[in-house]
């Protein structure tokens, strides 16, 4: 499965943005679907995944309460809607799938997207 993500840009502290995640090549219905990040100098990190149906949700301490994670399996797309942002959370966000179960490592997931990048200014 491709994956394309979009939707980063610069926004400042307590703003808002909404990022998008288009596969190709497969119907993700099956996919466990994740967004992680990374910012310069540190390692992927997670930030949150969602379940087949959308029925369950899972996120990082540092960005729970902040972000929702959803999915539309008709468009084959998965949204990360991110809200009062703060300047730690500028980093390069991915979106990646994974078939079947998975946890919340990068290694669980087994296609990535290229990445969009996130600025937030204080």
């Amino acid at each position: 499965v491709q994956l394309q993500a979009s939707g980063g840009g610069s926004v400042q502290a307590g703003g808002s943005l909404r990022l998008s995640c288009v596969a190709s090549g497969r119907n993700i219905s099956r996919y466990v679907m994740g967004w992680f990040r990374q910012a310069p100098g540190k390692e992927r990190e997670f930030v949150a995944a969602i379940s087949w149906s959308g029925g369950h949700t899972y996120y990082a301490d540092s960005v729970k309460g902040r972000f929702t994670m959803s999915r539309d399996n008709a468009k084959n797309t998965v949204y990360l809607q991110m809200n009062s942002l703060k300047p730690e959370d500028t980093a390069v966000y991915y979106c990646a799938a994974a078939p079947g179960v998975a946890g919340m490592t990068p290694s669980d997931f087994s296609s990535w997207g290229q990445g969009t990048l996130v600025t937030v200014s204080s």
